[in-house]
């Protein structure tokens, strides 16, 4: 059922695409049934150039026939389509579950508008009860997660971290880097904590993307919801 409502989401989503559009192209399971609807889209004739979000996007959407291109070929988009970790009040996002957040922020920045597809489980009506990722650099892992333990409790909150592994051994983004997930309960007024964590030397990214969503459609059993920003 929840892939279905995934599916139902992420198709939906379609009806926004226009003819000759630069789209982002997001990461994660509810992407890419994005990724391979706009695929089928595209054989029946449709022209729109994909700027993907991480390597294994790149991958499907050649699998899916989608013409891709760069953020440095377009630096300007018209739209990107990504899921969420977490969709909270204000279209306020968790993302990185991925651990594609880093270009994810960069490629929603660079998008006019962003329509976030998800299933009814990912709105919540305060972010937090899903680990925000934290990107950071290697060097100095121990010092910047410290840091990090400093900077929530500044804001007020509790805080627990855990190194993302696979078979023993750090996740390891496509920029190189690793992925803290952090587990701050919950994040009443993200805004200062996106801020200090922004600050810290040794941190790439977080996945917290506020103001970034202009439309989000949530599936659930009972038919579609739009939520706008």
């Amino acid at each position: 059922m929840a892939d279905e409502l995934k599916r139902t989401a992420a198709e939906a989503a379609l009806s926004h695409v226009r003819n000759g559009m630069r789209i982002g192209l997001g990461t994660g399971s509810t992407a890419a049934h994005f990724v391979r609807a706009l695929g089928r889209r595209v054989a029946t004739g449709l022209e729109v150039v994909g700027v993907p979000t991480s390597e294994a996007t790149a991958a499907l959407a050649r699998e899916a026939g989608i013409p891709l291109a760069t953020l440095d070929d377009y630096p300007e988009l018209d739209l990107v389509v990504d899921g969420a970790d977490e969709i909270g009040p204000g279209l306020s996002l968790v993302k990185g579950g991925g651990a594609a957040l880093l270009r994810e922020k960069i490629v929603a920045y660079a998008a006019e508008r962003m329509i976030v597809v998800a299933d009814g489980s990912k709105l919540v009506d305060a972010l937090g009860a899903f680990p925000l990722p934290i990107e950071i650099v290697p060097f100095g892992a121990t010092a910047t997660t410290l840091a990090v333990e400093r900077a929530a409790i500044d804001c007020g909150l509790r805080c627990a971290l855990d190194l993302r592994t696979r078979d023993g051994a750090p996740v390891v983004t496509d920029g190189g880097n690793w992925i803290v997930d952090a587990s701050f309960g919950r994040i009443p007024d993200p805004e200062p904590l996106a801020c200090r964590l922004s600050a810290l030397p040794g941190v790439v990214e977080h996945g917290l993307f506020l103001d970034f969503a202009d439309l989000a459609l949530v599936a659930f059993p009972d038919g579609l919801k739009e939520i706008g920003a």
